[in-house]
């Protein structure tokens, strides 16, 4: 229960980072995605089925505030939490090569494919611009805030791995 009410408070506290500070603080119109790097980091963190509830509930929140309709986003952070989560089995909390590898590649698909739907598809052809212009600097954005916010995540989720541990050995 406690982690439940900590991944929720997590996922709002993003969401709301993500809509109102980070965008005072947006470069050009280009906001980190704090959303990718909380579903990635718990994604490899705790696995392929926590990866993809967070992800979608953080899509979700995306969807109903932000999109056009109910679904696409939701669809697109699971996708994510989830393949994150394949790699939950080579994740050590010391090394952090591999979480901001994946959430780059994470942030790079998020962006080819919200091109692909949202623009190519809509006859926008010009993927030159929008990825120097769009996916690019918000990849290096998301990268910069998750050198800071990755270590938070990390001891959040070690402090109740800790937690769930001691409880355990109550009933051992």
């Amino acid at each position: 229960m406690k982690r439940f009410v900590v991944t929720t408070v997590l996922i709002l506290v993003c969401f709301l980072l993500q809509g109102t500070v980070f965008h005072a603080l947006s470069f050009g119109g280009i906001v980190p995605n704090l959303l990718i790097v909380l579903t990635a980091s718990f994604g490899f963190m705790r696995g392929e089925k926590t990866g993809l509830l967070i992800g979608f509930f953080c899509g979700l929140l995306v969807d109903v505030f932000f999109g056009n309709s109910i679904g696409f986003y939701s669809l697109l952070y699971m996708y994510i939490g989830y393949m994150n989560g394949k790699f939950s089995a080579v994740f050590y909390p010391e090394d952090i090569k591999l979480p901001i590898a994946l959430i780059l590649g994470s942030d790079l698909f998020y962006g080819l494919v919200c091109y692909v739907i949202l623009f190519l598809l809509r006859s926008r052809f010009d993927f030159e611009y929008y990825f120097i212009h769009i996916i690019l600097p918000e990849i290096v954005y998301t990268i910069v805030v998750t050198i800071f916010l990755y270590p938070l995540i990390l001891w959040i989720n070690a402090k109740l791995e800790r937690g769930e541990l001691r409880g355990g050995k109550k009933f051992v």
